[in-house]
């Protein structure tokens, strides 16, 4: 996406801007693991100083989405197996305890929510809108963590999918992964309806395995 494209809904701040513009890009393979970072040209790109921009990409650098050498600069972080397992284990712990609490305390309005975003992350996938679907995804799924009403926790869970977005947008680029997931997003709202913690984290635990196992070949080729 393009600074101007993006212009319509430009966040507040010039740092805000550059890191949701440097995020999609890094999501949508615009910029690729192992590149540098050359900051005048990305200042550039995105019409901001150099200040915001290294903002930005100090955030990134906390999330693990770029990493710093010294006398070298930024480049673009690496995908690793090692990175996605340690990830993921820690979003397993986290996201049981959200799902235990939004079932305890959500309403029917969570359910509703959770099936227009599981849509469009269906309609994204037929579409073959894999950064649209990536999106849509993280609503559906962020639509129980705020459920829960515990905001610490939540921004916890979310630097940790901030941290693995571009892992889902790889995932999602086979039709047959699109369809799993699809499937599994009905048996999460399913166990959601039943308020029935348990199967909820257990669907979540799945949906989760599905992905590192689809992904394990991916990565331990490259």
């Amino acid at each position: 996406m393009t600074s101007s494209s993006a212009s319509v809904r430009r966040p507040p701040t010039a740092q805000a801007f550059v890191l949701e513009q440097m995020r999609q890009a890094i999501v949508a393979g615009d910029l690729m693991p192992g590149q540098a970072l050359r900051q005048d040209a990305l200042a550039k790109r995105f019409g901001v100083s150099r200040v915001p921009l290294r903002e930005a990409l100090s955030t990134l650098e906390s999330e693990g989405q770029v990493v710093y050498e010294p006398h070298r600069g930024y480049k673009v972080a690496r995908l690793s197996m090692d990175d996605l397992l340690e990830v993921y284990r820690i979003r397993e712990l986290l996201e049981a305890e959200a799902a235990r609490l939004a079932v305890e305390r959500a309403d029917d309005k969570v359910v509703e929510e959770m099936r227009q975003a599981a849509a469009q992350v269906n309609a994204a996938g037929e579409a073959g809108d894999l950064l649209t679907m990536t999106e849509a995804n993280r609503r559906f799924h962020f639509v129980m963590v705020k459920a829960a009403q515990m905001p610490r926790l939540e921004r916890l869970i979310q630097v940790l999918w901030d941290a693995t977005d571009t892992y889902r947008f790889v995932y999602y680029g086979t039709p047959a992964n699109r369809a799993v997931v699809r499937d599994e997003h009905e048996l999460i709202i399913d166990a959601f309806v039943r308020r029935d913690a348990e199967s909820l984290i257990d669907m979540l635990d799945l949906h989760r395995q599905h992905a590192i196992a689809s992904l394990r070949g991916f990565l331990e080729a490259g």
